[in-house]
């Protein structure tokens, strides 16, 4: 399975989406790091990934999938 590269890209270059979209404050964002992850599982892999730092009080992470299909 190949990632969505439009939400990969939009995710990347504005993580504060994300963020609003399940309503946490997207100035949060800027502390996490995104990246695109494979699930060592016959190739499942996930959109996005917002990772929070190392030394964060809260160790939410956040499971970026999009799906959408022309009809």
């Amino acid at each position: 399975m190949r990632r969505d590269s439009i939400f990969y890209k939009l995710f990347k270059q504005f993580p504060s989406l994300l963020f609003e979209l399940v309503d946490e404050p997207p100035a949060e964002a800027d502390s996490y790091q995104f990246e695109s992850v494979e699930v060592k599982e016959t190739a499942f892999r996930i959109d996005g990934v917002f990772l929070p730092p190392a030394n964060a009080v809260s160790q939410v992470v956040f499971f970026a999938e999009v799906q959408f299909h022309k009809r």
